[in-house]
């Protein structure tokens, strides 16, 4: 683009001299911008996010677990142990009966902030990182059979702190609510999408959801990942059945 703009403005001064000199300084910027894209990205992106260490990104997000188990006002077994075989997974049995002695503190601490934890995190870490902290915490929610009004309240407002799309939002609920246009939700398209929308949305959703998005994370991340990309391969294959596409 600039290559063009630049042999413009240079004719305008020097004639073909200029154009042809302007197109060559414009060229090396455009080949500057895509070469380097990652500076732009460094300075107005979200590869300028701050680093969190492993050990500060668990504790906040035990915090947010507990938002959640405590949203309907009860602490049900059966989400603590969802959030203990996790992280027997992530980190092995012994770090994880020490975390969890953590996790039993903050299950009784009523002074959590989930604006205060979620923004810290959101500057911190990367959009597919915080995508699968929500389908994360929505997982907890369904371990004791469903998600509750309250726990759904509590996930939405932790996913705006987190600056969550709203679309991938209902996208990520629509995977543990049952509904007719489930499947579409999960695209996020409506239900009226033509054919070639609904073929395009999946491949979209394919890249965004891919678990080599989040291959720098510990292996229980990766599992979930892969659960939500199940998940988009199900809505697509069902919508290809109805359709007969």
């Amino acid at each position: 683009m600039f290559k063009w703009i630049a042999a413009v403005i240079g004719y305008m001064y020097f004639r073909f001299p200029g154009a042809i000199l302007g197109f060559i300084v414009g060229t090396l910027i455009d080949n500057w911008t895509r070469g380097s894209g990652g500076a732009f990205k460094q300075m107005f992106g979200e590869q300028n996010e701050q680093k969190v260490s492993p050990g500060d990104f668990e504790l906040n997000l035990l915090s947010l677990c507990s938002l959640v188990i405590k949203a309907d006002g009860q602490v049900s077994q059966s989400e603590m142990d969802y959030v203990r075989s996790y992280f027997v997974q992530a980190y092995g049995k012994e770090r994880a009966n020490a975390t969890f002695r953590t996790f039993n503190d903050l299950i009784k601490n009523r002074e959590i902030s989930a604006s205060r934890i979620s923004q810290y995190l959101a500057a911190r870490t990367k959009y597919p990182a915080r995508l699968q902290i929500i389908h994360f915490l929505f997982g907890i929610a369904q371990a004791d059979g469903r998600v509750s009004d309250a726990e759904a309240r509590v996930i939405q407002e932790i996913a705006g702190y987190l600056r969550i799309g709203r679309m991938d939002f209902e996208s990520l609920k629509a995977m543990f609510f049952k509904s007719a246009d489930n499947a579409y939700k999960i695209l996020e398209i409506e239900k009226s999408a033509s054919d070639a929308e609904v073929k395009k949305a999946y491949r979209t959703m394919v890249k965004k959801y891919h678990p080599d998005k989040l291959v720098h994370m510990d292996e229980a991340y990766r599992k979930g990942a892969q659960e939500k990309f199940n998940k988009v391969q199900e809505a697509y294959e069902q919508i290809q059945k109805e359709r007969g596409i």
